[in-house]
């Protein structure tokens, strides 16, 4: 067996343990490496500058092994986004808790394709969903530049609160962000449908 054939074998194991999530118009996927050109593309727009964009390829190739990684290490990171219609990775969204995070996080971003469809809300409602499902968490926030108002209405969709301005860790600690959030029992009380 060649690196080539050993490495798809493996990550063919690795996927059939996998969660997929399905709503009405997406699909929840672990990350795959045929998601990264669009993924670079995602980076690539002046868009994400809230979120940390826009990156050159190289940079977005580093940040794209993030959620692989934290799938493999963690047993959960954020979802590739597949639209259903056209098989098209849409964007990300998902768990997301790495060390010195304000708390546990269900974060997204999206491809300039997937804007403004209410994608961002139905991924994160099933996201949400899975985090205190399986995962067991009893919190979940979204935390926000202070300036990213199209999030901060996202978060509002899914019913958070904002309790405020929060901090990332070191080196990230310059962003100013506020944190918006809510309990498991507030989420399933009031979920969006």
């Amino acid at each position: 067996m060649n690196a080539a054939s050993a490495h798809a074998d493996w990550f063919a194991r690795l996927r059939e343990g996998a969660p997929r999530i399905e709503s009405e118009r997406l699909i929840l996927r672990v990350p795959e490496l045929a998601d990264y050109p669009r993924f670079a593309e995602m980076f690539a727009d002046p868009a994400t500058h809230h979120i940390g964009g826009p990156l050159v390829r190289g940079d977005a190739w580093r940040r794209f092994l993030q959620m692989p990684g934290a799938w493999f290490t963690q047993g959960y990171g954020m979802f590739s986004v597949i639209e259903k219609a056209s098989g098209l990775f849409m964007g990300q969204a998902g768990p997301w808790f790495p060390d010195g995070w304000p708390d546990t996080e269900v974060g997204y971003a999206f491809h300039a394709d997937g804007r403004g469809k209410g994608y961002a809300t139905e991924a994160c409602t099933a996201a949400i969903d899975w985090a205190f499902e399986t995962l067991g968490w009893t919190t979940v926030i979204q935390s926000i530049d202070a300036a990213n108002t199209e999030s901060q209405k996202v978060a509002q969709r899914l019913g958070a609160r904002n309790i405020g301005r929060g901090s990332y860790p070191p080196p990230l600690d310059t962003h100013h962000i506020e944190i918006w959030t809510q309990t498991r029992e507030e989420w399933f009380a009031r979920r969006p449908r």
